[in-house]
């Protein structure tokens, strides 16, 4: 990265990688490119608050919705914007699994397929609401676990409301896509990149992504959990001929017919004011929750200190629970495991 020829353009995940490699970075904050942004909630700063890297695509995770069956079952998307209203459909929905022919939730299978879904992204959303609290800017050496009884209820939630047995979903073998795609279920925790799968089957008027709401004060005004490990980076180390190379190929990517066109077609949907038209309807969907004003809840597991170890020892205390064990396990696995991996991380 520092050779008399080295390369010019680059990816900048995280925040990690800003610390790693921010002294080889341009600022890109005065560029055209950055000037087409639609929003900077992609884009990562270094402490001086240079703009070091910019999220050139972004996805998002809630979860994601079967509008016919919704129907079917008496619901609109207009009676769900809280925990308490998920749980009140999702409730109704599963006492009368028999009678419909489907039920609330899809499996939640937590063999190395699917166990990401809810030690990444479910977990996701108490880290965030804590380091919302405790506006971090860096891995906190600990955390409190301020919200893991939302993270609890939740979780029972989607445990108590599908048609399968909470003590067999370690064992794997679950298909929790294929479950969504038969039509089985409701409710279904995926993210945006399950489109090209599940638009197969159904068409965009048959499919939706709310939030996934834990129970917190206005969360009412919430949007999808939305955010990327794909952010570009200029080389400063590399000539200043080619900066100015890559910047003008990046402006190109974003504002051309086919550049934008390529873009939306390979990195879906990408946060600049010209970005083509995205047949995505879970984009469609974050849009729409940004375009009202909602807040997005930013990507807060980018922080976890070795995620590997991390969450597989989160995996291990929510199957203890799931079989009949205390969530006592899973909030120290949480919390003492944060912190254990923290100094693991910084010995």
């Amino acid at each position: 990265m520092d050779t008399s020829n080295a390369p010019t353009f680059f990816v900048g995940g995280n925040d990690a990688a800003v610390q790693t490699w921010g002294d080889y970075c341009i600022d890109l904050t005065d560029t055209d490119m950055y000037n087409e942004l639609t929003t900077d909630d992609f884009t990562l700063y270094d402490e001086e608050g240079r703009a070091v890297s910019v999220g050139y695509c972004y996805e998002s995770f809630g979860i994601i919705v079967n509008l016919t069956l919704l129907d079917e079952a008496g619901y609109s998307l207009d009676d769900i914007n809280n925990f308490d209203t998920l749980k009140a459909v999702a409730d109704d929905i599963h006492a009368r699994a028999d009678e419909l022919g489907f039920d609330a939730f899809t499996s939640s299978g937590m063999d190395d397929s699917s166990s990401w879904r809810f030690t990444g992204h479910l977990a996701n959303m108490p880290l965030y609401y804590e380091s919302v609290d405790d506006g971090w800017t860096d891995t906190p050496a600990e955390i409190t676990g301020a919200y893991l009884d939302n993270f609890k209820q939740i979780w029972d939630l989607y445990l108590e409301d599908s048609a399968y047995d909470a003590s067999t979903l370690a064992t794997g073998g679950y298909d929790a896509e294929a479950e969504f795609l038969e039509g089985s279920a409701v409710f279904y925790q995926n993210g945006t990149w399950e489109y090209s799968a599940l638009s197969k089957v159904y068409s965009n008027d048959e499919m939706a992504m709310i939030p996934i709401y834990i129970g917190v004060d206005g969360e009412e005004n919430s949007g999808l959990a939305s955010g990327t490990e794909n952010c570009w980076a200029v080389n400063a180390y590399a000539s200043e001929e080619n900066q100015q190379a890559t910047l003008d190929f990046m402006y190109w990517l974003i504002t051309s017919e086919e550049g934008t066109a390529m873009m939306a077609a390979e990195f879906g949907e990408i946060p600049y004011k010209q970005a083509a038209e995205n047949e995505n309807v879970f984009f469609q969907y974050a849009n729409q929750y940004i375009e009202e004003g909602k807040y997005t809840v930013d990507w807060a597991f980018n922080y976890t200190p070795n995620v590997d170890e991390w969450r597989a020892s989160l995996v291990a205390a929510m199957n203890q629970y799931d079989t009949g064990g205390d969530w006592s396990n899973v909030e120290t696995a949480f919390v003492a495991g944060w912190a254990q991996q923290y100094a693991a991380a910084n010995e």
